[in-house]
Order: C-alpha cells, then structure tokens, then sequence
C-alpha cells in the first residue's frame, strides 16, 4: 500500500501579526512546519510528501525547510491556491502513480503521534475515509444571526474535528472535482466526502494535537514542548 502526506502551507495567519507566515514561526528553536514534517518524515507508513506553498515562498521553504532539516520524503513543493481547498486539490493532481492513501494534515499540528496516524490509516483502509477528532466536552449552543439562542446541541454527539484526514485517494480527488465544479467551498476535506454520502470514520484524536494559529497557541505549544523535552 503506497500512502502520500498533502501538507497545505499557503496560509498567511493574519492572526499571528508577524511579517513570517505562521507555518515557519520558531517553535523550540525549530519553524513550526518543520517539527510537522519531521514527525510525517519519521512514519514509516508514509511515502512520499506533498506541501503546498505560496509561489513567493517556495525558495524559502526548500532552502529553510526542506534542505535544512534534510527531510528526504518531500517529493516536490505544489503552488499553493487561493483557499486551503484549492491548495490541497492542485497536490491531489500530481499525487504519485499507485498511490492508496491520502494523509491530509496541517502544516501547523506539530503534536501528531504515530499511534493516531497509524489508528486513521487503519480505518481509512477499511472505509476509505478516517478523521480525527476528539470528544467536545463544553456546552455548544446555536444562536442565529439575531444574537439569541435556538438550541442546545446534544454534545455527547458531538466531536471536534483535526488533522489528519486519511482518504482513499481516489476517493478524495473525485470529492475535490466535484467541489470544484459545483463551486462548493469547505474548511474541512471530510466535508467534500460527506456531501458525496460516503460515511466517514471518526478515530479518536489527543487535545494537545493542537493547530498553532494565535499567539497564545504558540505560547501553548512551547510549554508543551518543554514538558515533552524537545
């Protein structure tokens, strides 16, 4: 069984408010991209690994990335779109000849452990598409645009959605063209495969897989890192 890893890293991170795009902030000492692929680098399972980059970026991210950290599984950096979708579309297009399995997973998710990625392979290989997530454990209510609450919703249903997302690759790429030709938009790959009625197999994932969005993640990210000892 032949797997790639899509990494979508076109993103800016406005939110960050620094002139680096969020991806290649230090974290420990290291850009936070490459704590991401090190971790995709060291599983055995994957084969080979696609990033999506902004067409700006992408020197730097071969010079400082890639050949830096000489991580040897990327095969090649794909432009990045406009959107996350379109940036994890143009790498689905030049996926490997043979490939099985698609690991979709944030450039900004450092934590991933090979025990969750090995459980999502696991299940994307019986039912063709896995997410990761994990339990919701506050009170999520729904209010409308008027300000008021309609409902509370039942939260024992309820689970709140990471990276990875494993897929049947040509699975996933049917998903994304009729995406694209229906001009359907989503933040989440899994969304194209459910509008698709094809069941999705949810594996449990970890809170500290955190995704590094804001300052205070960062903040969080490198308190957990120093109590991993990296």
């Amino acid at each position: 069984m032949k797997i790639a890893a899509i990494v979508p890293a076109a993103g800016r991170g406005v939110r960050m408010n620094h002139s680096l795009s969020k991806q290649y902030l230090p974290l420990g000492g290291k850009p936070i991209i490459a704590r991401t692929l090190l971790a995709l680098e060291n599983f055995t399972l994957i084969d080979e690994i696609l990033v999506a980059v902004r067409k700006e970026e992408e020197e730097y991210c071969h010079r400082e990335i890639i050949e830096k950290f000489n991580i040897t599984k990327v095969r090649k950096l794909i432009e990045g779109g406009k959107r996350r979708q379109d940036s994890v579309y143009n790498a689905l297009e030049v996926v490997g000849k043979g490939c099985n399995l698609v690991v979709i997973h944030d450039s900004v998710r450092p934590f991933i452990t090979e025990d969750i990625l090995i459980e999502a392979i696991a299940q994307a290989n019986i039912h063709k598409a896995s997410v990761v997530a994990v339990p919701v454990t506050d009170t999520v209510k729904e209010a409308k645009y008027h300000g008021f609450i309609e409902r509370t919703l039942p939260r024992e249903n309820l689970w709140a959605v990471q990276t990875p997302q494993v897929f049947d690759y040509e699975l996933i790429l049917e998903a994304h063209k009729r995406a694209k030709k229906e001009n359907f938009v989503s933040t989440d790959d899994a969304s194209l495969v459910e509008r698709m009625r094809h069941p999705v197999k949810v594996v449990e994932g970890a809170l500290d897989n955190i995704k590094i969005t804001t300052p205070e993640d960062l903040i969080m990210a490198e308190a957990m890192l120093r109590e991993l000892g990296g």
